[in-house]
């Protein structure tokens, strides 16, 4: 079986991952109560309110 020589750091396996993407179109939903759509997992603005799993995180003053 094949061994590794040397210890692949964090950085050079994040960088290795930074092209994973949300690709498919199940990826896009709406939002249950504000009717917008948005990408799944992801916070999002409506009206300077951002929003995230349905709730309110951060009203702009």
């Amino acid at each position: 079986m094949a061994v590794p020589k040397r210890k692949i750091s964090k950085t050079r396996g994040r960088k290795r991952r930074t092209h994973w993407k949300l690709k498919n179109s199940n990826s896009i939903i709406l939002c249950s109560k504000t009717g917008q759509p948005h990408l799944r997992h992801r916070a999002y603005y409506v009206d300077g309110v951002l929003h995230f799993k349905g709730e309110v995180l951060q009203q702009n003053k």
